[in-house]
């Protein structure tokens, strides 16, 4: 049996929304992650800044891209103790400016890796996964990097049987 992570960053509130701006109660990956616990099991671990993004889109995706411009590492609430216990990691997040927002970088820089499955999947709107499987192999050395999952957040809602079917796949 394996030990299961599903880590995720996520953003409710406003977000872009097939063409507009819509304000989400609780964010696409957040729901996303959510679907894959209930499929295979696992323990959910939110990753969380101590400084919050701007409530308001725009800005926020101006604070994204000024982060990894500058290869920010955001400061996170907390972290894990440890990842010893777990043999497959889902690492889930929105593609912002083409990979995952810094605040990923920053909890995964943070661990070895080695010997571990990482599972991605991320949500957006029309950019799929971006450069982020690269990005994951780049920064979980060691570790098998597998191809991941993409799910257009105006689509989340009606995606369970997607990735429960994605998941179960993979465990």
């Amino acid at each position: 049996m394996e030990h299961i992570l599903i880590v995720y960053y996520s953003r409710k509130g406003q977000n872009y929304w097939n063409g507009s701006i819509r304000d989400l109660p609780k964010g696409n990956t957040e729901i996303v992650a959510e679907m894959i616990q209930e499929a295979v099991g696992g323990d959910l671990f939110k990753v969380d800044t101590v400084k919050p993004y701007s409530a308001d889109y725009t800005t926020c995706t101006q604070e994204a891209q000024e982060e990894l411009r500058a290869n920010a590492r955001p400061e996170l609430k907390e972290y894990l103790d440890s990842l010893d216990g777990y043999d497959t990691i889902f690492v889930g997040y929105p593609n912002w400016w083409g990979t995952m927002p810094m605040a990923m970088f920053t909890f995964l820089e943070h661990y070895d890796f080695s010997g571990k499955r990482i599972l991605p999947f991320c949500t957006n709107e029309g950019s799929g996964m971006g450069s982020s499987e690269c990005d994951l192999q780049r920064v979980c050395a060691g570790a098998a990097v597998e191809r991941g999952l993409a799910v257009r957040g105006c689509e989340t809602a009606k995606s369970k049987k997607k990735v429960a079917d994605w998941a179960k796949a993979l465990v």
